[in-house]
């Protein structure tokens, strides 16, 4: 299953280095496309098209999918975003040597249950972010540039929450 280069795997960046790179990226969409980045808005964008393709009416009806037609490249952009973060990340591994098509899992958990679990915990985390307006790295990231009090709730609840469950998640990843 596993795709693999001969050269041996490249380091991880400095995660300083890295967060003031991608606070630059921040502030590059900020003054180009005049918001923030995130992720939620370009499934919304898409799922929009796709009741738009099949039910045109019911889609200009629907606020949640009214306002993400016909805006153009200041909607759109983001689904361009996710693309290239996509595309940049396979990039970036092919360029470390860490490239490799695996599942990472613990050794008491399936490949399908892992499938599962993820699926599962997107899900949720898809219907969360729709309900609090936005995704986590839209909220983390945009919402606390921008000192929107709301975000760095969220992320604080987000960190605390994830320091509550690392155990029991950890006694199924080892």
């Amino acid at each position: 299953m596993a795709e693999h280069s001969d050269r041996a795997p490249q380091p991880f960046a400095n995660p300083y280095v890295a967060g003031v790179g991608l606070g630059l990226v921040l502030l590059g969409a900020f003054v180009l496309m005049g918001r923030g980045i995130g992720a939620s808005g370009a499934v919304a964008s898409c799922v929009a098209a796709c009741v738009n393709a099949v039910s045109p009416e019911h889609a200009r009806n629907v606020d949640a999918f009214s306002r993400y037609l016909g805006t153009g490249l200041h909607r759109d952009w983001l689904v361009l975003e996710v693309l290239g973060v996509a595309l940049g990340g396979y990039v970036s591994a092919r360029l470390a040597g860490r490239a490799r098509a695996t599942v990472d899992k613990g050794p008491n958990v399936s490949v399908r249950t892992r499938f599962l679990l993820a699926t599962f915990g997107g899900a949720l985390v898809g219907v969360g972010a729709k309900l609090a307006r936005g995704c986590p790295s839209g909220q983390a990231l945009t919402g606390g540039a921008m000192l929107n009090a709301g975000s760095w709730a969220f992320m604080m609840a987000v960190f605390a929450g994830g320091y509550a469950f690392a155990s029991l998640m950890r006694r199924q990843w080892n």
